[in-house]
């Protein structure tokens, strides 16, 4: 299967594929494959889809989502952008719903410069695992997977791919 990497096309297909994506999530929740085989076939879409793509190329998850920064990271980043926890915290955060969660307050990052992150070493450990789909219980995760589908080449081709593989 071609990989498709243009954000217009990809936008413009989730919008059209929205309905088949719901089934496709409603198949796998309810499908007789064991999460963990599941689980070795997305890793492995994953591994091969994303040698292919240049995140710096894109960097459309940088620009579109809101990662969430734990305590120890909001610390990291505070400390290498040379700033008092509280100071970070005014100038580039806000609350999210979760008690002692963060998230940047605006997007794109404000960290953020040619697609690429100016401080990439402390980056929050949300940005370190994105896409999230090397890891585990990946039919416990549609919801964010759907949801990521629109906005990152990655999560859309591995998503488009796995439907060719188990949807019959």
């Amino acid at each position: 299967m071609k990989l498709v990497t243009d954000l217009a096309i990809i936008s413009s297909l989730a919008k059209q594929k929205d309905d088949e994506n719901w089934r496709f999530r409603s198949f796998l929740k309810a499908c007789d494959k064991p999460d963990e085989e599941i689980d070795a076939i997305v890793q492995d879409l994953y591994r091969r889809i994303s040698s292919e793509i240049d995140c710096q190329q894109c960097a459309n998850c940088c620009k579109q989502l809101q990662p969430v920064l734990t305590q120890q990271d909001i610390a990291d980043f505070s400390q290498n952008v040379e700033l008092p926890v509280n100071e970070f915290k005014t100038k580039y955060l806000v609350k999210t719903e979760t008690p002692g969660e963060f998230c940047f307050k605006m997007m794109p990052c404000p960290f953020l410069k040619n697609n690429l992150c100016t401080h990439y070493e402390h980056r929050p450990l949300d940005c370190k695992s994105f896409p999230h789909l090397h890891k585990p219980d990946f039919t416990f995760r549609l919801l964010n997977v759907i949801g990521n589908y629109s906005i990152c080449p990655i999560v859309f081709n591995v998503y488009e791919n796995l439907k060719s593989e188990l949807w019959t």
